[in-house]
């Protein structure tokens, strides 16, 4: 379905969320990449792939975002039609998009996604942008992915899975995120211990979204 492909997904559990689904087909399946965490630090990564890497015919990012919206909960699959970011726009390559949508139409949503330079935890604040910038999820790196790969002449669209809703708050993760993009454990732990409610939830959420995750994957390259 995808010669000659890449899936892009931000490091750690969602990483290996998409690895646990492909990995008794290997030979027949995309290359899975991980990726930093934020609009900086995968562009950051993106410009060393400018210099290193042969260009895919196809880019799929994956990976769980948030809900801007009441109307998408937490488990739901999400297909973008375009990204935001500050005001700018990036479509997703159409035709890649229906490829995807067509088989699994009945098991997700098409969406506009915005991405953030931080994490966005408030609920308050969730709902606010989900009504000032006409979008519906939210996440940290996919304008950054499409916005590349779009110049680069490479179709690149986006599938990810909801793992937070936007009528509760979330911790305030941000100092976990370092300036290259991983996850410190510490702030994070930190984080959790200081929020517990918010915690549990997060956690809850996250852990229903990667079983999804899992799933769709499979559904789609393997399955499909």
């Amino acid at each position: 379905m995808m010669t000659n492909s890449v899936i892009l997904v931000p490091q750690g559990a969602e990483y290996k969320a998409v690895c646990r689904s492909l990995r008794k087909n290997t030979e027949l399946m995309p290359k899975v990449l991980s990726i930093p965490v934020g609009m900086q630090p995968l562009t950051k990564y993106l410009q060393q792939w400018d210099k290193q890497q042969v260009s895919p015919s196809k880019v799929l990012v994956m990976g769980l975002c948030g809900s801007l919206r009441q109307r998408y909960t937490v488990g739901d699959v999400v297909l973008y039609q375009h990204c935001t970011y500050q005001g700018q726009v990036q479509e997703c390559d159409r035709s890649f998009t229906t490829q995807l949508y067509s088989p699994l139409h009945q098991q997700l949503s098409l969406v506009k996604g915005l991405t953030s330079d931080r994490v966005i935890w408030s609920a308050t604040e969730k709902s606010h942008l989900g009504q000032t910038s006409d979008s519906d999820v939210v996440d940290m790196e996919s304008f950054a992915a499409v916005q590349f790969f779009q110049q680069m002449g490479v179709a690149v669209t986006v599938l990810r899975v909801v793992s937070d809703d936007c009528q509760h708050d979330i911790p305030n993760l941000t100092d976990a995120i370092s300036a290259d993009g991983s996850l410190q454990t510490l702030p994070l732990a930190w984080g959790l211990i200081r929020q517990p409610i918010a915690a549990t939830r997060l956690i809850r959420g996250s852990l229903q979204g990667l079983k999804v995750l899992e799933k769709v994957t499979q559904s789609l390259f393997i399955n499909g």
